[in-house]
Formats: structure tokens, sequence, C-alpha cells
């Protein structure tokens, strides 16, 4: 907790703000814990102590919640979390058509590609509360850019994330130079400060039920506890991305930016967002059924428990009202499912189908590049066919019939044909109906064998419209919110309605959630 403690050193006798009326929130803070399960909070929860145990335990949580489309991914986790809308009408449908946007360069570092929302369509909360108030302001906090950006949609508030050379920055989409806030923080080199330390357990090894040896954690290297960092500092600054510590310096930004800005000292309504990345980064290095994540959750308990400690010593918690959630879930090591699983979960691909569909192009005299395979969606090019008069449902069919035979493909979809399938006793055809808007030029949309995954060089991964990877939290905490643990299904798109009618807001457009009113008091 090295950063997180420093942080609270240099916030330490600041002192209680007067007491701002009990009847509005004057802060909303949301959490995003990035690629957390939610049975994360059920399996590890007899030692969890810190920020989840008191959210769980007074807060309103729903325990079957899901991020309700097809590919889960941070991208389009974050974008729907606030905004009450399904990728569908965002326009953020995978990390890869995210926030990538060249012209909006990092300020400060040159080893990324510039970033930020110009994909996002339409509002999010910030954009409804800023409507009710122009005093209303907002701070977002995360490594990813994805994660920071889409959590705030297209306002120009300040929005940081950590790229890895040491130092939190923005885009020039937001901001010509960095506050001085910000070059304060990043001159304390926090980052820097964990070289030469290593990433031990929490807790005594007896408090793990979880092997430190499987091999197939890690791609085989440094799968067993404890992790060493380098003693060079710069080598640390980037990889510390991988280990708990980075959510330590999320934490720690996030607190500094409420302190500098007066966040939540009224008489506005403020937003704070966080997403914690370090759960996504060891879910990809060593899967969500590794000692590492055990520990992991353990070590974001604490950090999220110490975070509303020192936020409630800045704020009165009467005035405070906290969300919990996440982008996404964690699909387990396909090695390592169980030898009863039928069919065996494995790593697939479309690229034999791909091939096929090109072939029978070429005697076609159709452009091969008129159809492509982006993971799980098959694109087409319609003019080319027609350019060469050949018919693409030809090519389709042949490619549907080679796919369906692929080892790790359960079904391939004609998109167009989805939205009129049962979407309510079909999970699968409606999280895809949610993924894209109807005028796509997604033809096809292909879904992986339970417990399998996309051929990618990742250890573990998501994106899948399975359960396991659409089931993550939603908790709301604090003054106006009931508290209890509630069954009944549920989608991140609910999220934001719920807050806005917390609030006394009306959303500006139409919205695929609604307020859950079992939260609310």
């Amino acid at each position: 907790m090295r950063a997180l403690t420093l942080a609270l050193v240099a916030l330490a006798g600041l002192g209680l703000p007067s007491h701002a009326s009990a009847q509005r929130p004057t802060l909303v803070i949301v959490i995003s814990i990035d690629g957390f399960r939610e049975d994360y909070l059920t399996r590890f929860g007899s030692q969890l102590n810190g920020g989840l145990a008191r959210l769980t335990k007074n807060g309103a949580w729903f325990t079957n919640a899901h991020q309700d489309h097809a590919i889960t991914e941070t991208a389009p986790g974050h974008a729907s979390l606030l905004s009450g809308r399904f990728p569908r009408s965002t326009g953020i449908a995978a990390n890869r058509v995210g926030v990538v946007d060249p012209v909006s360069s990092l300020l400060g570092f040159s080893g990324a590609t510039g970033a930020s929302p110009i994909r996002f369509q339409g509002t999010e909360l910030f954009d409804w509360m800023h409507s009710a108030d122009a005093r209303t302001r907002a701070l977002s906090v995360s490594m990813k850019d994805r994660a920071a950006i889409l959590m705030i949609g297209k306002a120009r508030q300040q929005v940081y994330w950590y790229p890895g050379d040491g130092d939190f920055t923005t885009s020039k989409y937001y901001a010509d130079s960095l506050p001085s806030w910000v070059t304060r923080f990043n001159a304390r080199r926090l980052a820097q400060s964990y070289a030469g330390k290593s990433w031990s357990l929490l807790l005594s090894s007896s408090a793990y039920t979880e092997p430190d040896s499987v091999s197939q954690e890690g791609a085989g290297i440094d799968f067993v506890f404890p992790h060493m960092l380098p003693s060079d500092s710069e080598q640390t600054a980037s990889l510390i991305r991988g280990t708990p510590f980075i959510d330590e310096l999320i934490v720690a930004m996030a607190l500094e930016g409420l302190n500098a800005m007066q966040l939540g000292a009224g008489p506005q309504t403020d937003l704070l967002t966080i997403s914690l990345s370090a759960t996504d980064a060891v879910g990809h290095r060593y899967g969500p059924q590794s000692r590492e994540m055990h520990d992991q959750v353990l070590r974001d308990d604490r950090t999220i428990g110490l975070f509303l400690d020192s936020l409630f010593k800045l704020r009165d918690s009467s005035n405070v009202i906290v969300v919990l959630s996440a982008d996404h879930g964690f699909t387990p090591i396909p090695e390592l499912a169980p030898a009863t699983a039928n069919p065996r979960p494995t790593r697939a691909s479309l690229e034999p189908a791909l091939t096929a569909a090109r072939a029978r192009m070429k005697t076609l005299k159709v452009d091969q590049n008129a159809i492509d395979v982006d993971q799980q969606i098959v694109l087409l090019d319609r003019s080319a066919f027609q350019k060469a008069h050949a018919d693409p449902e030809s090519v389709l069919g042949l490619f549907l019939t080679t796919a369906r035979s692929l080892p790790g493909i359960a079904r391939v979809d004609r998109f167009r044909d989805l939205p009129r399938s049962d979407t309510i006793n079909d999970p699968i055809a409606r999280r895809w109906v949610h993924q894209f808007p109807a005028n796509t030029s997604v033809e096809l949309v292909a879904t992986l064998t339970p417990g399998s995954l996309w051929a990618s060089g990742l250890v573990a991964s998501h994106g899948s419209p399975y359960d396991y990877d659409s089931n993550v939290p939603v908790i709301f905490y604090g003054s106006g919110f009931s508290s209890g643990r509630f069954a009944e299904f549920v989608r991140t798109v609910d999220i934001a309605p719920t807050i806005a009618q917390r609030l006394g807001l009306k959303p500006s457009e139409k919205l695929d959630g609604a307020p859950l009113s079992r939260a609310l008091k």
C-alpha cells in the first residue's frame, strides 16, 4: 500500500469541509474494477474486511447483474456503465474501435497512440448532471485510456490515464498542458518507488486454496510467488501495470485530484470515476482461478477500504454515494478445464473459414479483401460482389458451413436474423443484438463453445456472451440507497438511470436501462 499510504500522508490534516445538504449528494463516485467477476465477492468473501466488505454488507448489492452484450471487453463495458445504453447505440463495439485517435496525441508521452472519445455517440451521466447544474465537474482516472475516457463520454473534463512511463497523462482532446496538481503528483515518482519491491502474498500461504505451481499460468514464466519488480526504476514504471500496485497508484491519483479540485465540496454534485486495472492484467496473465487472482482481490479490498476511509475524512459520508461495478468478467484458462468438460475448451480461430471463402471468391473473380474476419465477426463489402456480378450468399454460406465445423465454435449466426429470434430465452442472441446497430455492416457473428478462447496469445481472456464473462457486481452505497442482497436479473445499463433518479435528473435521451427501484430507499 506504499503509494496510497504516501498519498494519505500528503492529504493528512486537511480536516472536514462544512456539511452540505443531505438531500442531494455533493459527490458521486463510480468505481469500476476491470475484469472483476461477480463470484470473486462470494469466493473470497470470508477474507474481505476492507472496502469490498463495506460495500457488500451495507449497500444494495445485485448479484445477478450483467454486461448484457456479446463482446465483453473494456471499451464497450465502460461505455455502457454510465451511458445507460448498449454498445449498439454508444458506437463503442469493441476495444479495437474504442478510443484510438492519432489526432489527439498524448501530453508528454510519445510511446502510445493518441486517444479521445470521438467514436462515442450520445450522452452519459455527467452530461445530465452538468445540464442540471453547470458548476458540476468530473475527474476520471485509470491505467487505461479507454476506461478513463469512456466513463465520462465526450465531455472535456479532467481525464487521466497511465501509459507506462511513470506519469499520468491525458490527450490534447482535453487540454494542451497538465494542471499543476498532476505535475506535482507525477514529480513524486510513486511508480518508480516500487523498484526492487516484490508482490508477495498478503496473507499466509495457508489462507489460499489455489496451488502456486501451475505452469500454464504466466505462460510458464514467473508463475510462483513472490513476483519481483526490477531494481531499475524506469523498467518498474512500466512493469507495475501488471501488478496490484498499479491500483494503489490510481487511487492515490484520484484522492490527489479530489482534493486539488475540491470535488464534492458542494454545493453542486460532482462526479469522480475510478477504473482499477490490475485485476484485468492479473487475469490475463494468471487466469481467474489462480492464487494471484485470489491475492489481487484481497488487495483491492484493502485498497478500496483505504480509499473510502481517506475519502470520508475529506467529505461528509452522508453527502457521498458510491457505485461499484465492472466492465466484464473472465474466462478460465482452457487448458486447465476439467477432463469431464464436453466439448473440451480450446483456442479457436475462424481463419480456415476465411481461407475457404477467399478461395471461392477467387473463382468468382471477386476481390478477396472484400471479406474479412475481425476475431468473432465477419464483414463483407457487398459492392465488390456487385462489381463482379457475383452472389455473396454463396460465399457466406460456405463460410458458415466451414466455421460451424471448426473446433471451439459453438454457433455462427447471420446478424440480420438475430433480432427476429427468441432474445428472451436465448441470451447469446440477445447479447449480439445489443452489440451492433441494425444498419451494421457485420454479416456474421461467431460464438465460442463454453470455456474456449479466441487464439490471441493471452493466457486467459474474456469477450464472450457467456455469463462468466458478463456477470459483474453492481452495488449502490450511500445516502438514499437501501441495504440488501438482490438476486434478480439486472444489467449494467441500469446503473446510470438509477443514479439519475437518486439525483433527481432526467436523462437527455432514450436509454436501454431503467432505474433499479429496489436499490433506492
